[in-house]
């Protein structure tokens, strides 16, 4: 395989952020140079809906080859890095009390249309996690309900509202963050569940959200040792036996941000991407610390050359990203 198609195949598996109101010029060489797949906005960089537009209008212009993924946490609640109407919206936590699910569809109807509006084609959303543990600093706010068949049915209706307003939707955090201890931003988070209760409970939003269309399915930093001795980022079991098999689903498996504390026991950064990696991922995601995600990739390059990364997977995996990436409007693997 010839090495510069290779590196300019590599880059559309990253997906990478920046800090500030604008993207700075290494971060847009980069970018540039290595057709990487796509960048995440975070608050500061939406601190007006102008400067956000601007920012999206830019990448696109550096990337006009192909289609990027331009992906933002808009879940609702404080988790909404748009402020201000049209496109903020409540948290999950409001909307679950009651079931109030066509309150739900109509407001998350109005901002999806004004993030496509934007430019905005792939919202991290939404969180399938059931709020099993009230001490669940992480995810306060941002589950939609304690019980697995209620945030089954805001899943189902986010990932319908996501399809119809022209958005790619997102699951997290597989295989459920609920019940865990520890907020893997921080550190790496711990759930004692075993597989016949993750049958029962955990499984069945993120079930619905693939029976309902979800693109994405994005993992975390936890451990779940009745299931795996391994970091779930790194357990080759749960993401090929729980994903792929139980499951069933076939679309792209993204990151949770690869630089965060929680993926600490899988090594330095370099290590982390490729462990996630070879575990069955096929999009890796970082957050604002683009030099950060420079040395994973330049790490990732030269483990597909030392042969480390297996080839039928990668390619696999650019298929995937390819394939999804197609719904927006473009095939980009050239």
């Amino acid at each position: 395989m010839n090495p510069d198609k290779l590196r300019r195949q590599i880059g559309q598996l990253f997906i990478i952020g920046f800090p500030g109101d604008r993207p700075p010029a290494p971060f847009l060489s980069f970018i540039t140079e290595e057709r990487i797949g796509g960048i995440i906005l975070f608050a500061d960089n939406c601190v007006t809906h102008q400067a956000a537009r601007q920012t999206i209008e830019l990448v696109k212009a550096r990337l006009h080859n192909h289609v990027p993924f331009i992906a933002i946490d808009q879940e609702g609640g404080r988790v909404c890095r748009l402020k201000e109407v049209p496109v903020e919206y409540r948290a999950a936590s409001d909307y679950g009390k009651g079931e109030r699910i066509e309150r739900f569809v109509e407001e998350y109807s109005r901002a999806a249309m004004y993030m496509e509006a934007l430019g905005i084609n792939l919202n991290l959303a939404p969180v399938a996690d059931i709020f099993l543990d009230p001490t669940n600093t992480c995810l306060a706010g941002r589950c939609f309900s304690q019980s697995p068949d209620v945030v089954a049915r805001f899943v189902e209706a986010s990932v319908t509202v996501s399809r119809s307003h022209g958005l790619l939707s997102c699951l997290k955090h597989f295989p459920g963050l609920g019940a865990a201890v520890n907020d893997p931003h921080h550190q790496t988070a711990v759930a004692d569940y075993d597989e016949f209760v993750w049958q029962q409970r955990e499984r069945i939003p993120f079930a619905a959200g693939i029976a309902a269309g979800a693109d994405l399915l994005m993992t975390t930093h936890v451990m779940v040792p009745a299931i795996d001795h391994r970091l779930v980022t790194g357990s080759e079991k749960i993401i090929s036996q729980m994903i792929r098999g139980t499951l069933a689903f076939d679309g792209p498996i993204i990151t949770d941000d690869l630089s965060m504390s929680g993926a600490a026991a899988l090594g330095d950064i370099g290590e982390r991407t490729v462990a996630a990696f070879n575990a069955g991922h096929d999009l890796l995601l970082f957050g604002q610390d683009f030099e950060t995600a420079f040395r994973a990739y330049d790490f990732f390059v030269d483990a597909v050359r030392r042969g480390e990364i297996d080839h039928r997977h990668l390619q696999a995996s650019l298929d995937r990203v390819s394939g999804i990436k197609f719904k927006l409007g473009r095939t980009v693997i050239q």
